[in-house]
């Protein structure tokens, strides 16, 4: 294997030069479909466009049991060098490397194997919806397990070292408006002043006690009234409060705790404030299996020294929303260790290339480990 990856590697250092050049933010990532579609429809596979979202999938082989590896495609908005653009900063530019990366190894060792292996290239991680619309097409129903991959900066993962199961936490965005009427600053008293309000949210939030054991982080992170005449109490404003949990029934209490706190905001002033959710990611379910199984093909690849434990983070990955919606499902990620600097997310973000080669290597042996398990929904159950 590895005198095949070997030959490839020049083909994966320039796929991920293309892809890093030409970033596509959530739900416009059809210019990086067409080259991923074209490109191994060169290959000899049979690539199948989604119905209707950006991204695609490819099956290799047929029957089951039914393997999956997930990549994600989209890059984030942000400011580089003074200029606002889609920039790939999270490094899903080598997460679609790594991917391709598997099914050219695949092809290249050339052995037959039972089952399937289905490689699916998914869009919007960075909205956390894009997993969401992914399993309406129908394509995550009949897999048996599923594997993901992702960066992960030095602070957690060492150059050059991996980890079987990512262990994301469960993180959720709200949107709130007050309605209210504006009163003039010499008569507070016609009028509800919407920072006031904003204000007692704020000192609420604090309230809200969940079990001390579990992380927990929730927080206003925009609030907006007011304009440009200072003699005007506005009674209207925006927010938004940002919840964090390493746990998803913490996740649901603390967002209980939210509807307490606005609920008892609108009674005491009187004023009508509107909640929604724009954003839900779930946190990790890793399957135990899954995970084994992923540990296996480190050692494998990369020797016992080099395996570490899995990773607990803050963070959220919308992969999460497939185990947590189809519970059949065997999944976790590779965490990989490449040296990234100064840290996801981070404008400048870089990491070495070359550990994408390794993470190929480890992807493909956990498809085919997965695949010789024989470990189907019927035969686990």
């Amino acid at each position: 294997m590895k005198e095949a990856l070997g030959r490839l590697r020049p083909r994966l250092m320039e796929i991920f030069t293309y892809l890093h050049a030409n970033p596509e933010i959530s739900w416009r990532e059809v210019e990086t479909t067409n080259y991923i579609f074209e490109l191994l429809t060169r290959e000899g596979f049979s690539p199948m466009r989604f119905k209707n979202i950006p991204g695609l999938y490819v099956d290799v082989g047929n029957g089951e049991p039914k393997v999956g590896l997930r990549t994600d495609i989209d890059a984030l908005w942000q400011e580089v060098d003074g200029e606002f653009r889609a920039n790939h900063s999270c490094g899903h530019d080598g997460h679609m490397t790594m991917a391709i990366g598997a099914l050219l190894l695949l092809k290249e060792l050339g052995q037959s194997f039972n089952g399937t292996i289905r490689v699916i290239f998914q869009p919007a991680e960075e909205k956390g919806t894009g997993a969401l619309a992914v399993l309406k097409e129908g394509i995550i129903d009949d897999l048996d397990f599923l594997f993901g991959v992702h960066v992960r900066p030095v602070h957690e993962l060492e150059d050059g070292t991996y980890c079987a199961a990512l262990y994301h936490g469960a993180s959720r965005l709200l949107e709130g408006e007050i309605i209210g009427e504006d009163a003039h600053a010499a008569r507070p008293h016609l009028g509800v002043n919407a920072i006031e309000v904003g204000a007692t949210i704020i000192e609420d939030l604090r309230t809200i006690h969940t079990d001390p054991m579990v992380p927990v982080s929730i927080k206003m992170t925009k609030f907006q009234a007011g304009g440009e005449s200072g003699n005007i109490i506005p009674g209207n404003a925006a927010f938004t409060i940002d919840i964090r949990a390493q746990q998803n029934d913490v996740m649901d209490a603390l967002a209980q705790g939210v509807k307490r706190v606005i609920d008892s905001s609108k009674l005491l002033y009187k004023v009508q404030i509107e909640l929604r959710t724009v954003a839900n990611v779930v946190a990790a379910e890793v399957d135990t299996t899954a995970q084994y199984i992923m540990e296996q093909a480190i050692v494998q690849a990369t020797g016992l020294s080099k395996l570490r434990k899995p990773v607990r983070t803050p963070g959220g990955e919308d992969f999460h929303h497939y185990a947590v919606r189809r519970p059949h499902l065997k999944s976790t990620m590779l965490g990989l260790g490449c040296g990234l600097t100064p840290g996801l997310h981070h404008p400048k973000m870089k990491f070495k290339q070359a550990r994408l080669v390794t993470g190929v290597e480890i992807l493909t042996r956990a498809v085919l480990l997965a695949l010789e398990s024989g470990d189907t929904k019927e035969g686990s159950a």
